[in-house]
């Protein structure tokens, strides 16, 4: 039971935080609303978190970790199956962050703060999701090399950012397409991934 205590502390916090970042960013979100979101005190932020900063980086590290997981899993499989092939590679890259994106406990919500994050320019938290999360860019990065060998680093790098520039607005779901009546998400978002996986491409050959 107090195992099952300590997790639940932990997880409504994380919640509450991932919520209020969200809706206030940053910096306008205080410990005293995030204690008050999740119903605890605030020794029990102090004693998960440390910190304010260590809160949030948590609230990344607990939805990244996973995806970052799902996508070196993807590439790993695409690289095997699907040698000298770009679109795999991408579909590896693109799927997990839009499945992410569509989950109902919360993914809707840590898409807004990563918009929060772009927004804001916090470098202490680019750094930390380079230190820990950089090295799945470049094993995209070198896979897609493999596949259009003319293109330069820089130009790749410029492409992959312009990439990632893409999904991150893709999950937000705030372009020109909505779904359509009739459409499940799950359909939906299979599209979606399949017509920025097509664009990516074309780009990526040019």
């Amino acid at each position: 039971m107090a195992t099952t205590a300590h997790f639940s502390t932990k997880d409504r916090i994380l919640g509450a935080a991932e919520e209020l970042f969200a809706q206030f960013g940053f910096t306008g979100t205080s410990l005293r609303q995030v204690t008050s979101r999740a119903d605890v005190n605030i020794a029990a932020v102090n004693y998960h978190f440390g910190s304010k900063e260590n809160l949030v980086n948590e609230v990344f590290r607990r939805r990244m970790d996973d995806m970052s997981a799902q996508r070196l899993g993807a590439l790993k499989i695409a690289l095997e199956k699907h040698p000298g092939e770009l679109e795999p590679i991408l579909a590896a890259f693109v799927q997990p962050a839009l499945a992410m994106a569509q989950d109902r406990h919360g993914g809707g919500a840590f898409v807004r703060v990563v918009a929060r994050a772009y927004a804001e320019k916090n470098d202490r938290l680019r750094k930390f999701l380079s230190d820990h999360y950089g090295h799945v860019l470049r094993e995209f990065a070198k896979a897609i090399a493999g596949c259009v060998p003319d293109l330069s680093k820089e130009e790749l790098y410029w492409r992959l950012d312009f990439l990632a520039g893409a999904l991150t607005y893709a999950m937000a779901d705030f372009g020109l397409i909505k779904r359509p009546a009739g459409v499940t998400e799950a359909a939906h978002r299979e599209r979606a991934a399949r017509e920025l996986i097509r664009f990516a491409a074309a780009g990526f050959k040019s």
